[in-house]
């Protein structure tokens, strides 16, 4: 061992890993938590800091947009709180105007809204079904509409969504909607990932299988037996965590993933090999 690695010192002739993310900005959509405990949105944002890039944290949620940034630059992050509903055009640009004006170019999009309506399209009336379209697809339009005259403006980008396992296989859950929507936002990502890789954007999407989030918490939290089952489904025996989903992210976003560019990733455990 070299005296400088003994002392706890970095030798300078070692590179930084290329997932870093200094001198980045990035904006995440859905920051904000629905309950106690974190969600993949707070994961996501607070990972994105801890990487290095000036972190925008959107939610519709005022008080969740201004926590978690609150919780980012406690800990010496960089991190601005900015409400917004994501379904709402105008807000989105004024959103993307704010962050661009606070941290300059945002080169990381990360597309984290989502709503899972569960029942069959008997059950499922009109208005259900277009307002999970909206959240779960439209809002993927509008955001990367209007941040991606920037990334095209300064010759870089990644653009992060979120999708579903639900997306490419059957969960053995009821919900159409949201199938079909997370599908269309798998091909949306596609369609960007080779419509802008010339100009050096990138578009990606992760997939989460089973993961433990405030959401899933909240509705099976007084049914051991739902909970149980639920980590039983995964092969690796446990739902994954927030940070799973995060962490992948930010893999995806950063220069180690240069040359990875319209790909959905699962990020299930391997739940989705086992439903093939």
């Amino acid at each position: 061992m070299s005296s400088a690695a003994a002392d706890g010192h970095r030798d300078p002739r070692v590179r930084r890993p290329k997932y870093y993310l200094d001198g980045h900005a990035a904006i995440v959509f859905g920051a904000g938590s629905s309950g106690a405990g974190l969600s993949n949105g707070e994961a996501a944002a607070r990972a994105y800091a801890e990487a290095g890039a000036a972190v925008a944290v959107v939610d519709v949620n005022a008080g969740e947009a201004e926590r978690v940034a609150k919780a980012i630059n406690a800990v010496g992050g960089v991190a601005i709180a900015i409400t917004a509903d994501v379904t709402r055009e105008q807000q989105v640009v004024e959103a993307v105007r704010g962050a661009t004006q606070e941290l300059g170019v945002i080169d990381v999009l990360h597309n984290n809204v989502g709503v899972a309506r569960t029942g069959s399209v008997l059950d499922v009336d009109v208005e259900t079904w277009e307002a999970a379209v909206r959240l779960n697809l439209t809002s993927a339009y509008l955001t990367v509409r209007h941040i991606l005259p920037g990334m095209l403006e300064a010759g870089r980008g990644a653009i992060i969504n979120v999708s579903s396992v639900a997306s490419i296989r059957d969960t053995g859950y009821v919900y159409p909607v949201y199938n079909a929507t997370k599908a269309a936002l798998n091909q949306l990502t596609v369609s960007l990932a080779l419509t802008y890789a010339a100009q050096g954007i990138r578009a990606n999407a992760v997939l989460p299988g089973l993961i433990d989030t405030p959401l899933v918490v909240d509705q099976i939290t007084d049914d051991p037996a739902a909970l149980a089952a639920r980590h039983a489904a995964s092969p690796t025996g446990r739902m994954g965590s927030p940070w799973d989903v995060a962490h992948a992210s930010v893999f995806l976003a950063s220069d180690a993933a240069a040359y990875v560019n319209g790909v959905c990733l699962p990020v299930d455990g391997g739940l989705s090999a086992r439903c093939i």
